[in-house]
């Protein structure tokens, strides 16, 4: 639908000794105001009695109010849908009474509707907006949000809708001490990530383009689905051993990965015999080799005894290509796992703010964490070197 109805306003403090407003979930009592106020906001595109009142009974949806500090008239809402199975939130409207605008309202209940996003381990929140509403937009943009898409013809006067979305991190700031870098190629996810952890645990280690290639060339399987090659867990791990640290191998099958969409025979020869001799070298330098799928339990408690994990994940839940890729997890806040993503989608308007530190709800993680048909669970959990 739409996500602003009026332009919305300047901040103003919502707690002052005599609050002008507060946000609160709306209840059935709520319909008449709601509607009243949807009828005086919008000519077109409005939502009817019938569907505040579906809203009001999901579980998927949830209305937000700004009410009058002293009379409590209703001065705005902002209406949020949660996808089932998803960790993306919908702003789906959000309106303020005309008389009400220049107290803040409409900022504040964008903010509201941030927190019950994330307070429902939603990662993301993305809205609508017609493409003719400067103010609002003018909002989004300074409340962070990116622009993702155009939707022609969106509304019933035919007005374009411009898509928004901003990647939600909470109140609460999380710091591991873990750099983040940025990929430069496309294929040198898994040696950006070692760089990352190692940036932090081995002493005098620096992040630069030619360490990142170098890497990749120390721990590539040669050959992947088409061009350069991407790393393997155990060529990881004997990567990150050489460097300085000690890690330890978890996949959930054992033999040869990532073979099944490679159509050339040759280039599955070539990725075997690369990938046994990592599989060799590993048993050589003694590293631990666990097969079978690690849990979100056991990384979560690696994680909070300092450590970092090299994790593989689906790129379809990352950036929509079914392609296998690698993140760093470096913290865990007890419902997240935090994680560096090295690959920032330029194109879709991301920045390193939307791929560092990122909080994964646990079950968000555990749903991503694998790849392909067999759905493959490999990470290299890495510890600073014992003396």
């Amino acid at each position: 639908m739409r996500a602003s109805g009026v332009p919305l306003s300047k901040p103003v403090p919502m707690h002052a000794a005599a609050p002008r407003f507060v946000l609160r979930p709306a209840t059935a009592e709520d319909v008449d105001s709601l509607v009243a106020l949807e009828e005086a906001t919008f000519v077109s595109d409005r939502i009817t009695r019938r569907s505040f009142k579906n809203l009001l009974g999901s579980s998927s949806a949830l209305i937000l109010v700004a009410e009058d500090g002293a009379g409590g008239r209703l001065l705005g809402y902002a209406a949020l849908l949660f996808r089932r199975g998803t960790a993306l939130a919908r702003l789906y409207s959000i309106a303020v009474d005309a008389a009400a605008i220049g107290q803040g309202i409409g900022r504040a209940l964008l903010k509201g509707a941030e927190t019950a996003a994330f307070d429902r381990d939603r990662i993301c929140l993305r809205l609508e907006v017609r493409e003719d509403n400067d103010r609002a937009i003018r909002l989004y943009r300074l409340e962070g949000y990116r622009p993702i898409g155009r939707y022609l013809d969106y509304y019933a006067d035919h007005m374009p809708a411009l898509r928004f979305e901003k990647t939600l991190r909470g109140d609460k700031p999380f710091d591991t001490g873990v750099p983040y870098y940025e990929q430069t190629t496309d294929f040198t996810c898994g040696s950006c990530c070692l760089m990352m952890a190692m940036a932090r645990d081995v002493e005098g280690f620096a992040l630069d383009p030619v360490m990142e290639i170098r890497l990749w060339r120390e721990a590539t399987t040669i050959f992947m689905m088409s061009g350069p090659g991407g790393c393997d867990p155990f060529g990881l791990a004997v990567t990150a051993h050489e460097f300085g640290l000690d890690p330890a191998i978890h996949v959930s099958q054992a033999g040869d990965l990532f073979l099944e969409g490679v159509r050339s025979l040759e280039k599955q020869k070539v990725m075997a015999l690369a990938q046994e001799d990592f599989r060799r070298r590993a048993i050589t330098y003694e590293i631990p080799t666990v097969i079978e799928p690690f849990t979100v339990d056991l990384l979560s408690a690696h994680l909070r005894q300092g450590g970092t994990a090299i994790i593989l994940v689906s790129g379809y839940h990352m950036f929509a290509k079914k392609v296998p890729h690698w993140v760093l997890a470096h913290g865990d806040d007890g419902r997240h796992i935090i994680i560096h993503d090295p690959w920032v989608a330029d194109e879709r308007g991301e920045s390193i703010a939307d791929a560092a530190y990122l909080p994964l709800p646990y079950q968000t993680f555990d749903k991503m964490a694998r790849f392909g048909k067999a759905s493959l669970r490999a990470a290299v959990f890495l510890s600073p070197r014992r003396s």
